[in-house]
C-alpha cells in the first residue's frame, strides 16, 4: 500500500488535536520530536489504497522562530518536505488563523485548508465565502467539524487528491509593496544560484531575511553568497527607513495584515451584532476581580481531591497485585541472589512506581480537560495580576503551567518571553512547579499517611506552595540582583468547548505510556543499580553470626515452633537492616544522615534524594528496594512498609514532599538550564539557592508538624 504523509498545522486551540484523533482513530502513537523534548503525535488511516501517515504538529500562530512549537513545526516543514501539509484554521476565528495560512503561502508547500468548526460557525449566524477564500489562498478549503465528524471524508479524499498530484493547487503568491518586492526578488535570486541553499525556497528565504529572522540568517552567513545578500539588507533597511521610518520586518507584518483583511471583508459576513453567548457568562465569574482567583483555587483542589478520591481504590488494588506477585515469585526462586533482586529490586522498585499510574492518568485527564475547554487560558489571565505584584512578566506563567508536566518544555518554553530580565527569572522558579514526576512521591506518602480526602487537601497545599516559593523568589530576584522591567500582557481567551472524549483520553494515555515507558527503562535500570548498591559488599561477619544465633534459637527445647519462627523472622530483617547499612549504598546515606536527621529524614531517605536527580519517579523506586531489603521477606507494598517503620511518621511526610517539591529538578532539567542560560554561573547558583531553601521549608514544616500531628 502507498503512502502519504500528512501535517497538520494551526493554532493552538483550533482543534488541530480532535481532528488528528478523527482521521488516525486508535492508529496512533507518542514520541518526541528529534533533538527536542516536544511532544511528537503520530497516527495513520487507510484510505482510498493509500496509507495517510499523520504527523500534528505543536500548535503555534506563526512560523517565526521565537518558541520550540515554531521551531519545531518550521524545522518539520522545510527538512521533513511532507506530501501534503493541512492547515486547520478555527472557522469562528478566521482572521486571526490566517496568519500561519500566509506564512504557509510564501513557503510555496502544497497545502490545503480544513476549515474546522463549521457548526459554530452555522450557530454565530457567521457566512464564509470558501469559493472566494479557495482563490485568494490558492489552495483548497474543506468545511468540517471534528466535534461532529462531519467533513472527514472530503478532507481525506482532498488530501489523497493533491498528494498524488490527480488535482493541481494553484498557488497563490502573497505580495508586499512594490520597494520590499523589489529587494525580495533580488535577495531570491541571490540565494536561489547558491548550491547549499537548494533546499530552500528562495522566495521564503529572502523574506525571511528581511524580518531579521535569526535562524535564516544563521543558515545563509555559512555560504559565499552571504557577502552579497548582506549588501542588499542593508541598502533595504537604508531604503525602507528613509521613506517609511519603519523596519521591512514592520512592514511586511503590516502587508500580511492588510490581505487578511482584505479577505476576510470580500469573503465572510456576519451578524453586526453578536448575542452574548455562553462564554460571555461563565467569563463574568471566572474572570471577575474578587471571584477569578478563588474559583480558580477551587477548580485546582477539585481537580486533586478527585485524583486521590477516585485513584485510591485502584492504586491499592494495583498494590495488592505486585505484593501477591512478589509472594508468588519468592518461593519459586531457590537461587536467594536472583530472588532478592526480582522480588526486593525489580518488583518491589518499579512496582512501587507503576501503582500510582491511576493518579497520573486521572491527574492528567483533569488538566488535559482544563486545557481543552479553555479554562487554562483564563487561568493565566487571573493570575497575571498576582503575577506583576511580584515583578512578573504575565507570560511567564504560560511555561509556568507547562512545568505542571516538565520542566524540560517549560525552561524551554521561556523563549517567548521577549525580556531577558523575566526569562532568567522564570528560568529559575520553574523547577519549583511539581511536575508530574513529583507526583508519585506525593502520592506514596500523602495515601500511606493521610485519608484520601486530606490527602487531595495536602496535594493542593504542596502544589500551591511550590508557587508561592517561586513568586517569592522572583520578588527577591526582581528586587535586589535583577530590574523590575515587566511588559503588558496580552493573551487570547478562546471561547468554552466541550473537549472531546477521544482528544483527552488520548493526551492522558499518551502520558501515561511515557511513565510506563520510563518505568521499564531508566527506573529499572536505576533500581537494579540501586539493589547492588544495597546489597554489596558483602559482611561475612554478619552472616556468621546469623547462622550461630539461627541454631541457637532452633536448638532451644524451651520455645514453641512459633516462637522460633517469629524470632528467626526478626533475626532476619535485622540481618538485613545491618547488611544493608554495610553496603555501598548505607555507607553513603551514612555520610548524609547528619545534614538531612534535623528534617526528620535518616540515611535510606539520603540515597532516594540523591538518585532522584536521575528523575524524580526514582524517589520511589529507590525507596521501594532499599525498604525491601530491610523489610519481611516477598514484601513489595511500600505504602504498608512506611506504615511499619518507627522512623517514617505524619512529619516526616510532609517534610519529604516539601524538600522533594523545591530541591534541584532532574539532571536534564538542569542541562536544559544551562543551555537556556548560557552559563554554568546562574545555575550553580541557583542549585545552592533550592538545596537552601528546600531544607529550611522541611526543618520549618518537619518541627512545627511535630508539634501539632
Amino acid at each position: 500500500m502507498k503512502e502519504l504523509t500528512v501535517a497538520l498545522a494551526g493554532n493552538p486551540n483550533c482543534g488541530k488535536s480532535s481532528l488528528f484523533n478523527a482521521l488516525t482513530g486508535a492508529h496512533q502513537k507518542v514520541g518526541n520530536f528529534p533533538g527536542v523534548t516536544i511532544e511528537k503525535y503520530e497516527g495513520h488511516c487507510d484510505f482510498g489504497g493509500y496509507r495517510i501517515r499523520v504527523v500534528d504538529l505543536p500548535g503555534t500562530y506563526s512560523l517565526t522562530p521565537y518558541s520550540p512549537e515554531e521551531i519545531v513545526t518550521r524545522q518539520y516543514l522545510i527538512e521533513e518536505r511532507p506530501d501534503v501539509v493541512v492547515n486547520v484554521i478555527e472557522g469562528p476565528n478566521l482572521e486571526r488563523s490566517l496568519l500561519l495560512t500566509t506564512q504557509l503561502m510564501e513557503m510555496e508547500v502544497d497545502f490545503l485548508v480544513a476549515l474546522n468548526m463549521m457548526d459554530e460557525v452555522e450557530e454565530q449566524g457567521i457566512s464564509i465565502e470558501t469559493k472566494q477564500l479557495q482563490q485568494l489562498l490558492g489552495c483548497h478549503i474543506v468545511p468540517t467539524s471534528a466535534k461532529k465528524m462531519t467533513g472527514i471524508d472530503a478532507l481525506l479524499n482532498h488530501i489523497v487528491r493533491v498528494g498524488t498530484g490527480k488535482i493541481e493547487i494553484q498557488k497563490n503568491k502573497l505580495f508586499f509593496r512594490p520597494a520590499l518586492e523589489e529587494r525580495i526578488n533580488e535577495i531570491a535570486s541571490l540565494v536561489h544560484h547558491e548550491p547549499e541553499l537548494q533546499g530552500f525556497n528562495s522566495r521564503w528565504l529572502a523574506i525571511k531575511l528581511l524580518e531579521s529572522d535569526k535562524e535564516a540568517y544563521r543558515e545563509v552567513r555559512q555560504y559565499p553568497v552571504w557577502v552579497k545578500v548582506e549588501v542588499v539588507l542593508q541598502e533595504a533597511m537604508k531604503e525602507v527607513r528613509r521613506q517609511d521610518d519603519s523596519d521591512p520586518e514592520e512592514l511586511i507584518a503590516e502587508d500580511r495584515n492588510a490581505f487578511i483583511r482584505g479577505a476576510m471583508k470580500e469573503c465572510v459576513r456576519g451578524p453586526k451584532e453578536r448575542p452574548a453567548t455562553m462564554t460571555d457568562y461563565i467569563d463574568m465569574v471566572v474572570l471577575n476581580r474578587l471571584l477569578g482567583l478563588p474559583v480558580f483555587l477551587l477548580v485546582v483542589w477539585a481537580v486533586f481531591h478527585l485524583t486521590f478520591s477516585l485513584g485510591a481504590p485502584a492504586m491499592d488494588a494495583l498494590s495488592s497485585l505486585f505484593a501477591l506477585a512478589a509472594n508468588a515469585v519468592a518461593p519459586l526462586l531457590p537461587n536467594e541472589m536472583l530472588r532478592s533482586i526480582l522480588v526486593d529490586g525489580v518488583i518491589a522498585g518499579v512496582g512501587g512506581v507503576l501503582v500510582f499510574l491511576p493518579n497520573i492518568v486521572l491527574l492528567f485527564i483533569g488538566l488535559s480537560f482544563l486545557e481543552a475547554s479553555g479554562y487554562m487560558a483564563r487561568a493565566a489571565f487571573v493570575i497575571d495580576r498576582v503575577m506583576h505584584r511580584f515583578g512578573l512578566h504575565g507570560k511567564s506563567f504560560i511555561p509556568m503551567i507547562t512545568g505542571f508536566g516538565c520542566s524540560i518544555p517549560a525552561i524551554m518554553a521561556t523563549r517567548t518571553l521577549q525580556s531577558r530580565t523575566d526569562r532568567l527569572v522564570t528560568i529559575m522558579i520553574i523547577p519549583f512547579m511539581s511536575c508530574g514526576a513529583k507526583l508519585p512521591v506525593y502520592v506514596l506518602l500523602c495515601g500511606a499517611f493521610f485519608s484520601p480526602a486530606m490527602a487531595g487537601n495536602i496535594l493542593f497545599g504542596i502544589y500551591l506552595l511550590g508557587i508561592a516559593v517561586g513568586l517569592w523568589t522572583a520578588w527577591v530576584l526582581k528586587s535586589t540582583v535583577l530590574g523590575s522591567d515587566s511588559e503588558p500582557f496580552v493573551m487570547e481567551l478562546p471561547p468554552y468547548r466541550w473537549p472531546t472524549f477521544g482528544s483527552v483520553i488520548f493526551q492522558a494515555r499518551a502520558k501515561a505510556l511515557m511513565y510506563v515507558k520510563k518505568a521499564g527503562t531508566l527506573i529499572l535500570a536505576a533500581v537494579v543499580l540501586i539493589w547492588v548498591a544495597g546489597n554489596y559488599p558483602k559482611n561475612p561477619e554478619l552472616d556468621g553470626a546469623f547462622a550461630v544465633r539461627s541454631a541457637e534459637i532452633q536448638a532451644d527445647s524451651g520455645m514453641t515452633p512459633a516462637e522460633k519462627e517469629q524470632l528467626s523472622g526478626e533475626l532476619g530483617r535485622k540481618l538485613r537492616s545491618d547488611q544493608l547499612a554495610y553496603s555501598f549504598a548505607g555507607r553513603a546515606g551514612m555520610l548524609m544522615e547528619p545534614v538531612l536527621r534535623p528534617i526528620g529524614f535518616d540515611w535510606r531517605i539520603g540515597i532516594a534524594l540523591v538518585t532522584g536527580l536521575a528523575a524524580k519517579e526514582v524517589v520511589v523506586s529507590t525507596m521501594a528496594t532499599i525498604y525491601a531489603l530491610s523489610a519481611e521477606e516477598g514484601s513489595a507494598d511500600l505504602k504498608a512498609t512506611l506504615q511499619r517503620d518507627p522512623a517514617f511518621n505524619k512529619a516526616t511526610a510532609l517534610s519529604l514532599m516539601v524538600f522533594v517539591l523545591l530541591y534541584l529538578p532532574c539532571m536534564a532539567a538542569l542541562g536544559v538550564m544551562k543551555k537556556e542560560v548560557g552559563r554554568w554561573k546562574p545555575v550553580l547558583l541557583y542549585s545552592v539557592y533550592s538545596l537552601s531553601i528546600a531544607w529550611v521549608m522541611s526543618f520549618i514544616v518537619y518541627r512545627t508538624a511535630l508539634l501539632i500531628l
